[in-house]
């Protein structure tokens, strides 16, 4: 009995340190730069451990993927449903995401800088049914403000380039080295966002 907890731990912790090692590889060197050898030496797991737990290179980038969003998505939605007010929570999530990529900042990168794994990829239908999910509340906070006059009827894809589009590509020019955000650049960026997205006959 004690034999098979402690190899049911040891696989629990090999798991861990393969993901572990994922995420700095991925977010340093990008998925694609990165091979399988380099990788399991960054777990220090054996071939036989790794082929264990995962298929491919591909596989654990697809469950990665797929933790980091579930994480991200329901961190959001947590801010984003505390604000019964319109702008407050436009703008709130974006100081919310531009907090969690400071907090975050490998798992923000893998975000930003890699393709979503598709649906007949590893993780895929992972990522389209968390996705479909994460909509449907933001859409249920979204559609109150929107029969008010508050906020623009607009399809998911542009809601997210209008919403969070900016405040990405500053996140890209500060993991880059190239730019700290300050406060008053974070504010700013949520402010933008409130404009693009509010119905434009409504007083700011």
């Amino acid at each position: 009995m004690k034999t098979h907890v402690s190899g049911a731990k040891n696989g629990r912790d090999g798991r861990t340190r393969i993901i572990e090692g994922a995420l700095r590889r991925f977010s340093q060197d990008g998925v694609s730069a990165t091979t399988l050898a380099s990788l399991r030496e960054e777990s220090g797991v054996s071939v036989g451990s790794f082929y264990h737990h995962f298929a491919s290179k591909e596989h654990v980038f697809g469950v990665l993927y797929s933790e980091i969003l579930n994480a991200y998505q329901q961190a959001f939605v947590a801010e984003l449903v505390g604000h019964q007010d319109a702008r407050a929570g436009i703008e709130a999530v974006v100081a919310f995401h531009m907090r969690w990529a400071g907090e975050h900042p490998e798992r923000a990168r893998i975000l930003i800088s890699e393709r979503p794994p598709r649906k007949n990829e590893p993780g895929g239908p992972e990522v389209a049914e968390a996705r479909r999910a994460f909509f449907r509340q933001v859409a249920d906070w979204w559609r109150p403000h929107m029969k008010n006059g508050l906020l623009q009827p607009v399809a998911p894809t542009m809601c997210y380039v209008l919403w969070l589009g900016p405040a990405q590509e500053m996140c890209r020019l500060w993991f880059a080295g190239a730019h700290a955000p300050s406060d008053e650049e974070i504010k700013g960026l949520g402010q933008a966002a409130w404009q693009s997205l509010r119905q434009s006959d409504r007083e700011q």
